[in-house]
């Protein structure tokens, strides 16, 4: 969630839909919230903020309710309840007044105004704030309009700051900015004007003289001392947006050394921010700043020649020359040029450089030594290599990482104006933002291409051009009629890359194109037979990216090389050789992750991931099963341990719809991989079977040579009818395998089995140990972390939570090490519960928000799911019953919606339950808890059928039978195997219980319970005769 208030309040949801907040006092709400967002609100505050002099008879209920219908309107917002009021768990800078404060701190002023929509709702108690950022907003104002003026100015400044001016009338800074404007544009006697006029208005109101800065100005501006700045610099016709912070450093650059290059593809904006610097550089040069535009320039001995017209010297000029004597014109141009330069202070911008590459050196190198005084700011696709060259490479402009963030990102800005330039109107709302974002990203943030991506919103629907963009070679056709013809399209801009290189460089730009996700020297030495030189010249040459040891290929760079690779006929061979080279690591990484090095060839799998996925399409489009099917079988537990097991059951379901001969071990793992992977909800519970089936039938069992086939019968069989029984006497002879990790893992998954089966927790609690043992003796993490998970579990059940807390947060540790980000959320969400229990309630509370932001981050139903779940349990047993039965219909409508397990299902229509017999509703009440009885016994699940015993003990305590109240407890008691201390309800049902009956009585009803079993607990319950 996003939540802006710098304008008309808005809460955003992580896709960018608005969420409508409808009421003043419901936005009042929200924004009091929002500005002390992660810290407590008093009571007090929010009930003046809303109703300020006039609350109701019982403002706390109000406001109650209030934050009721708040936490309604937007379910995703965690809104908790303190001691003294009320508390928005949400990041700061999730919040834009946050943003915008940090932004404007950092001077990214531009960055800063993107957020301001306009005049503030904020009530009168939250005024200092609203003058806080005000002031704010005017810092930036000037950041920007300094920066525009140092540039030079353009059309509108003038205007703009005669209206800050008239708001603010005695803001001197302000006055200076705008008298220096009016000087720049030609104007000094207006600048007397607003001298005289705010001079005025300071003695009128302040009784004050204006300060020393703005009468030395005055005094400057009557002795005319501002003079036009020298050069040849084109005046911009389009703002310049986006590159603020490159523009700080090329100035720095610029005064630190003599030569500074900037590299990088085309319509990477390179010219543009040459030119930009340069007019803030005009100053600083007293013999001017000049640029040379060398792109028309065929002939490298034309350089020289280009310059002098550009510096407005004439071919046949007579220069005296140092030591007496003339330069005439039998003097070659070079020499001509390094005279004229003699003794000059000015800065010469040699634009568009890499087709002369050699030339524009040699006459660069010259004239630097020649003339003391000179700067040379060049333009490059690949560096001059001179002595003393600075580089700064000019990459594409930062893309947001999430669609909320999009506004403020450059990537976004640029398009966002100058879309609007051909599109009156055009904005980012609900239905743009994904779109537009799409089209930045697609697009690498490479201005040009996204200029002529906006020039295409003037003929076609924002979401019909996103979608199109694997054309867009054929479709960002339509460039500015006046600039350079290599501009004009973005294949020509590719084009003019392509014909500066050799046949060899050319090759291997085709080739590298086959890697989705980049490459190292290895792979790319392998795949496209090219060697270490071949890459450096790419890299010199702005086509390759090389970032630590890998190279990257911009995507529009990309998808041409493809198209030359195919024109080269050499597509099916490159991916046969891609396809080869990734199925040699994934075969030899795929063991390692089961052992000690598990983490290095994680790592190495991670960062071919692209890679290894495209290959796999690419084998699929090929109709090539046997390559297709050898990397699925090798990646399966690489997407189980990374969390990629919705993506790859789906690849994995694609591979499976091929014919053609495939190893058969290969197709059995492809089949296990899917069933494994498919497991928690990306996949149909019919088709995970089906999968596991046709499995066995392929080979997988007790005979089969890898260990995950071994384990598939068992595995499988706790998922059919009547399975799970069977499972024991399937995976016992496991405990004996050569494999020490699947003798780990088989321990582990019988433990498992017997806590679900109710049977005895000493004996699961060693099994565990065991496990632990063999998983710690391997290596392996993930098997070391989910062991130390159920022994913290375990550990709590019997009342040992410090103990509980710190086997979970070992396991923690070693999953987030591994890297499982779908597991994490529910991992923490567990040391939250156990935190709680253990006293510890603000680090419950810190540790079940960071569940929730990783929950968001994932977008998995079942993950929120859980999330609010725990939420829920903390606010009953506080006793905030409406924010516990809020977030209580969330997790069930997240649940109802997924594929989950009856089980959690079960457990959530208890909690209901719970929170409904809490506020009196008992036929809700009872009507719940029958409910989560018929889950619980469809689950065939132990501990979850003794929670709803619990239950259905606290609904039995609420009507008036405590008899039955103490046999459920010990009936839950009997099913589960074990008492279980992690649940509070149990020592306050069986309290009252006792208090009701006495304490033999209670011990006899308690004994009772024992008989009960997973089959007869329905009944016992009395929930399924008439209410």
């Amino acid at each position: 969630m996003d939540i802006a208030v710098l304008g008309p309040v808005e809460l955003r949801a992580g896709t960018g839909t608005t969420v409508p907040v409808a009421g003043a006092r419901l936005r009042t709400v929200l924004i009091l919230l929002a500005l002390d967002a992660g810290r407590a609100v008093s009571t007090d505050r929010l009930v003046d903020g809303v109703w300020g002099a006039d609350p109701p008879g019982s403002a706390a209920g109000a406001l109650q309710a209030l934050v009721s219908r708040l936490r309604r309107a937007a379910p995703g917002l965690a809104i908790a309840v303190t001691p003294s009021g009320y508390r928005l768990d949400l990041e700061r800078d999730r919040v834009d007044a946050h943003r915008f404060a940090r932004l404007v701190a950092q001077g990214h002023a531009d960055e800063a105004l993107a957020l301001w929509r306009g005049p503030t709702e904020f009530p009168d108690v939250a005024r200092a704030e609203a003058v806080r950022l005000d002031e704010l907003w005017l810092t930036a104002r000037l950041e920007v309009a300094e920066a525009r003026l140092r540039a030079g100015g353009d059309a509108d400044l003038v205007g703009e700051l005669e209206a800050l001016v008239a708001g603010h009338p005695l803001h001197e800074p302000l006055a200076a900015l705008l008298m220096r404007a009016l000087i720049a544009a030609g104007h000094p006697g207006r600048a007397l004007t607003v001298f005289e006029r705010i001079r005025a208005e300071l003695a009128d109101a302040l009784g004050a003289d204006p300060s020393a800065e703005l009468a030395a100005l005055h005094v400057e501006t009557l002795r005319g001392q501002h003079r036009r700045a020298r050069g040849n610099l084109p005046a911009g016709v389009s703002s310049f947006v986006g590159r603020e912070a490159d523009l700080r450093v090329v100035r720095e650059l610029v005064a630190g050394h003599r030569l500074v290059t900037l590299t990088g593809p085309g319509g990477s904006g390179k010219t543009r921010l040459s030119v930009e610097a340069g007019q803030t550089l005009t100053a600083h040069h007293p013999d001017g700043v000049w640029r040379v535009e060398l792109a028309p320039i065929s002939d490298p001995a034309e350089v020289p020649q280009a310059i002098m017209t550009a510096l407005g010297l004439r071919s046949q000029l007579v220069i005296s020359r140092p030591g007496g004597g003339q330069a005439g014109e039998s003097a070659p141009p070079l020499t001509r040029l390094t005279d004229a330069l003699a003794g000059k202070e000015l800065l010469l911008i040699l634009d568009n450089c890499e087709h002369l590459i050699g030339a524009a050196a040699e006459v660069a190198d010259a004239a630097l030594r020649s003339a003391p005084g000179l700067r040379l700011l060049a333009t490059s696709r690949e560096p001059l290599g001179i002595p003393g060259e600075q580089l700064w490479p000019v990459e594409p402009l930062a893309l947001p990482p999430t669609e909320a963030q999009a506004a403020s990102y450059p990537a976004v800005r640029l398009l966002l104006d100058r879309a609007s330039a051909v599109r009156p109107g055009f904005a980012l709302d609900p239905r743009t933002t994904g779109p537009v974002v799409g089209i930045c990203r697609a697009l690498d943030g490479m201005p040009l291409a996204i200029e002529l991506a906006a020039a295409r919103l003037r003929t076609l629907p924002v979401e019909v051009l996103a979608s199109r963009l694997a054309d867009r070679f054929r479709l960002l056709t339509n460039g500015s009629r006046t600039a350079l013809p290599r501009h004009q399209t973005l294949r020509a801009v590719v084009d003019w890359s392509w014909d500066l290189l050799d046949d060899a460089e050319r090759a291997l730009w085709r080739r590298f194109a086959v890697f989705h996700g980049g490459a190292d020297v290895t792979a790319v030495e392998q795949v496209c037979d090219a060697d270490v030189d071949l890459l450096g010249a790419l890299v010199d040459k702005s086509l390759l990216v090389l970032a630590g040891d890998r190279y990257r290929m911009l995507e529009t760079i990309r998808e041409y090389g493809l198209e030359r690779l195919a024109e080269a006929g050499e597509t099916e061979r490159l991916r046969v050789a891609h396809a080869r080279y990734l199925l040699a690591l994934a075969d030899t990484a795929e063991p390692e992750l089961r052992r000690a090095d598990q983490l290095t060839w994680l790592r190495r799998l991670s960062i071919e991931h692209d890679n290894l996925h495209a290959a796999i399409r690419a084998a699929i489009g090929a109709g090539d099963a046997r390559t297709a099917t050898a990397l699925t079988a090798r990646l399966g537990w690489y997407w189980w341990l990374r969390g990629h097991r919705a993506e790859g059951c789906g690849l994995a379901r694609e591979v499976l719809t091929l014919g053609g001969k495939t190893d058969p071990e290969d197709k059995a793992l492809t089949y296990a991989y899917s069933a494994l992977n498919g497991l928690e909800g990306a996949a149909p519970v019919d088709e995970v079977k089906g999968w596991f089936r046709a499995a066995e039938r392929e080979g997988a069992g007790p005979d089969a040579k890898h260990p995950v086939l071994r384990l598939l019968q068992p595995l499988s069989a706790i998922f059919h009818e009547g399975g799970q029984l069977r499972s024991f006497d399937l995976i016992e002879p496991l405990f004996a395998d050569p494999d020490p990790w699947l003798r780990a893992i088989a321990k582990l998954i019988v433990a498992q089995l017997r806590l679900n089966f109710g049977q005895g927790a000493d004996v699961a609690r060693a099994e565990l140990r065991e496990a632990l043992d063999g998983f710690r003796d391997t290596g392996e993490r993930w098997g070391i972390g989910f062991t130390l998970s159920a022994l913290g579990d375990m550990a709590a059940a019997q009342g040992h939570f410090q103990d509980a807390v710190t086997w979970q947060r070992e396991a923690i540790a070693l999953v987030r090490e591994v890297g499982i980000r779908e597991d994490l959320p529910q991992l923490e969400m567990k040391l939250a519960h156990q935190l709680w229990l253990a006293g510890d309630r603000a680090e419950a509370r810190r540790l079940l928000k960071q569940a929730r932001e990783a929950a968001e981050e994932i977008g998995l139903s079942e993950i929120m799911a859980s999330v609010e779940y725990g939420y829920a349990t903390m606010a009953r047993e506080e006793g905030a019953l409406e924010e516990a039965r809020e977030r209580m219909a969330r997790a069930a409508q997240l649940i109802d919606s997924s594929r989950y397990a009856p089980q959690f299902r079960a457990m959530t229509r208890s909690t209901q339950a719970l929170i409904e017999g809490a506020a009196g509703n008992l036929l809700a009440a009872r009507e719940l808890h029958q409910g989560a009885v018929e889950l619980a016994a469809s689950s065939q699940d132990s501990p979850v059928m003794a929670q709803v015993l619990v239950g259905a003990a606290d609904y039995a305590m609420r009507v008036g039978e405590p008899a039955r109240a103490a046999l459920l407890l010990g009936a839950a008691d009997a099913v589960r195997g074990a008492p279980d201390r992690s649940m509070p309800d149990t020592d306050r049902i069986a309290g009252l219980a006792r208090a009701a009956l006495g304490d033999e009585c209670y011990e006899q009803a308690y004994r009772s319970g024992g008989s009960i079993t997973m089959a007869t607990a329905p009944e016992a319950t009395g929930l399924s005769g008439e209410a």
